[in-house]
């Protein structure tokens, strides 16, 4: 009884016994779905090119909105009011440049994109890390007080390193881009910080006149408050930037840029000034020998 039990376990039929499968035509399945893709209607044209995640292809729908040359440091000095040609008032903020100066560069090569590292004012050395004071004796730059990159689009907006950026950088009728710091104000209710109208002053409300009322709704919203809600918080402090302001008078010999209008800061805070984005960038040079053609860069020592 073992044998015939050893036997029938390890029997093997004949070959003309199995059925032929043909497995060639069944398709298998897997992760990717069997059937064709469907076309996409968006950005597939022969004239439009395909959309890429690379640095290179940033920087190129960057390209029209990127500056052409470098821009500058200034601190604002005060506010006060010029008139036009037929008699009408109109403000204006006096901007200072101090020894604005090139201390290094950024380039595709080496770091991804162009851009110029733009320094202004003294600070003693003493005063300036190790690490960072090799960096100014590297490119034979004294120290400075504030320290900016602005981008730039190619390598003709490099400055040499060690120039002056003088008032006369910027032309009287130009627009400019200026970014500084807002006055904090500190925490501020939400009447204050954001314009809310209040609750009424009588017929009920006792002790929330200037409460912010509801954040949010019950079931119907989650039980929660919204991301961004506006709220009571801090207000203030953090950078503004006020596009297309005019450059109504230039005085190289005081470094004096007189804008129209107002922007943020209190006086004597950093100013950034750039060439408007939103403006046709100005028939200005570009360098600074086709700006100043009789004066020679000027480079400290350390």
């Amino acid at each position: 009884m073992a044998s015939k039990a050893c036997r029938s376990s390890t029997y093997v039929p004949l070959p003309f016994l199995i059925p032929r499968l043909t497995l060639q035509n069944i398709p298998r399945r897997g992760l990717k779905s069997i059937s064709k893709v469907r076309p996409n209607r968006f950005n597939r044209s022969q004239n439009l090119p395909l959309l890429e995640s690379t640095t290179a292809a940033a920087l190129e729908r960057r390209r029209l909105t990127t500056p052409l040359r470098t821009g500058a440091l200034a601190t604002k000095k005060g506010m006060t009011a010029m008139y036009d040609p037929d008699g009408t008032r109109f403000p204006c903020t006096v901007l200072q440049m101090d020894r604005v100066q090139v201390v290094a560069h950024k380039t595709r090569q080496r770091n991804g994109y162009f851009a110029v590292q733009v320094g202004s004012g003294f600070k003693h050395p003493r005063n300036v890390t190790r690490p960072l004071l090799g960096h100014y004796a590297e490119n034979q730059v004294s120290p400075k007080r504030h320290l900016v990159e602005f981008k730039v689009k190619d390598e003709n907006g490099l400055l040499g390193i060690g120039e002056i950026i003088r008032a006369s950088w910027f032309q009287e009728g130009q627009y400019v881009d200026a970014r500084a710091n807002s006055r904090g104000m500190g925490f501020a209710g939400g009447m204050k910080r954001h314009g809310f109208s209040g609750q009424g002053a009588s017929h009920g409300v006792s002790l929330t006149h200037r409460a912010m009322g509801s954040a949010g709704q019950s079931q119907g919203g989650g039980s929660r408050v919204y991301p961004g809600k506006k709220m009571p918080g801090r207000m203030g402090g953090h950078q503004v930037t006020t596009q297309n302001l005019k450059v109504v008078k230039v005085d190289e010999e005081k470094g004096l840029v007189v804008l129209r209008g107002s922007i943020a800061g209190p006086d004597g805070c950093l100013v950034k000034l750039s060439d408007a984005i939103k403006k046709p960038w100005p028939k200005v040079p570009t360098n600074l020998l086709e700006a100043q053609p009789t004066t020679n860069p000027m480079s400290a020592t350390t």
